[in-house]
């Protein structure tokens, strides 16, 4: 009989490596960046989100008044944009959505008219508004400045709420201002303009928009975008068309 044979002795495993533990500030400082990054890149998301769901919102509650955010005037004949709000103005006073219309806006250096007082004139003249239904605050060049003179207005007439009529895309924005001058607001946007026509511009006003609204609420300040009209068309009292001039009036 064959004699065991002795065992070999079992190889000894190598000794594990201690890990290296990370130092807490190094995880106090990751977590603060990706926390920034965050922030950075949600926040802009969520409010273009919302500017995105507002513009798609028509909100028209019975109220005190309809504002119509100001837009470029030639000569104190409204241009297609300024046009386009007053006719959907129009619309929701005639269905009873409030008693009483605000025109707002002040006037470029070297006009003769405001946008407030066109818009006003068209309510009453094209309109068939009476005259004591319709009230202009003549006053801004930015939607900060319309709406803070719209505020003392509203004051002066004890009214709290109000449809504001402005693009799609500027109603998260536009109620924001009026909401902090003690105005109940909601937004029934125009349909019609280049700011709804592709989405190529629907994306680039949303973006404009985005960045105005975050410029309010963090710095408080109105910023102004590009005007809808490609080009400023002079218009003279008769009515005729003159040469489009480049010139490019800032929106609100």
């Amino acid at each position: 009989m064959p004699e065991p044979q002795p065992e070999e002795p079992a190889a000894e495993e190598p000794e594990a490596r201690p890990r290296r533990r990370r130092s807490p500030w190094f995880t106090i400082s990751l977590s603060i960046v990706l926390g920034l990054l965050a922030t950075v890149v949600l926040t802009p998301l969520t409010v273009g989100a919302r500017v995105w769901y507002q513009g798609r919102q028509d909100e028209r509650p019975r109220s005190d008044a309809i504002i119509v955010l100001g837009a470029a005037q030639y000569n104190g004949v409204p241009s297609p944009t300024l046009k386009w709000r007053l006719q959907h103005a129009l619309d929701l006073y005639r269905h009873g959505v409030a008693p009483a219309i605000v025109t707002v806006g002040g006037k470029a250096p070297g006009d003769n008219y405001t946008e407030a007082g066109s818009g006003r004139t068209w309510l009453i003249e094209k309109g068939g508004v009476p005259a004591a239904k319709v009230f202009a605050v003549p006053v801004g060049r930015d939607t900060l400045e319309s709406l803070q003179a719209v505020g003392r207005e509203f004051d002066r007439h004890h009214w709290k709420s109000a449809v504001i009529v402005t693009d799609p895309w500027h109603g998260l924005r536009s109620k924001k201002m009026a909401a902090d001058q003690g105005i109940e607001a909601a937004a029934s946007p125009t349909r019609s303009g280049p700011s709804v026509q592709t989405r190529d511009t629907q994306f680039n006003y949303i973006v404009r928009e985005t960045g105005g609204y975050l410029s309010y609420v963090l710095l408080g300040k109105s910023v102004q975008v590009p005007d809808e009209t490609a080009k400023r068309i002079r218009i003279d009292p008769s009515g005729t068309p003159a040469a489009p001039s480049s010139s490019v009036s800032p929106s609100r």
